[in-house]
């Protein structure tokens, strides 16, 4: 005899595969997504000059190296040197750019500072106990 027509006599399956916790798991998510979101929104980014540990500018090298291998590229398209010096140029600035990020995060209260990292806590704790199997509870009649 089976006892849950809609699911083929099986419980039906939560987070991850085990039984039970959907609500947990989907509780968890917007918790989570609440206090990260409110994290972000405090953290200011700004940039400063192109250094490289108080040395001089890198930034005309390596946008002459992009330049040339674009050159290269509009002469032989197939061209592996200009495939390289192109790529390896656009890297390089990227990477100098992110490098000069400066992230800081703004004055806020201990209570928001408290609330933002909490509900991230929380709302991890959440999603990691939904992913773990729930059984019968305790003042279910087993018969």
């Amino acid at each position: 005899m089976t006892s849950g027509s809609g699911f083929g006599g099986r419980a039906p399956r939560g987070a991850g595969g085990t039984p039970g916790g959907l609500g947990e798991f989907f509780v968890g998510v917007i918790a989570t997504g609440i206090g990260v979101y409110l994290f972000l929104s405090h953290v200011q980014v700004s940039t400063s000059f192109w250094h490289f540990r108080s040395g001089p500018s890198a930034m005309g090298p390596l946008l002459l190296l992009l330049v040339v291998g674009i050159g290269v590229l509009f002469f032989n398209g197939r061209s592996v040197l200009g495939w390289l010096l192109t790529v390896g140029g656009l890297a390089a600035i990227i990477v100098g750019v992110v490098m000069n990020l400066d992230v800081y995060f703004r004055p806020t209260s201990l209570l928001h500072t408290l609330l933002m990292l909490g509900s991230i806590a929380a709302g991890l704790g959440l999603i990691i106990k939904a992913l773990r199997p729930h059984g019968p509870s305790r003042g279910a009649r087993h018969d």
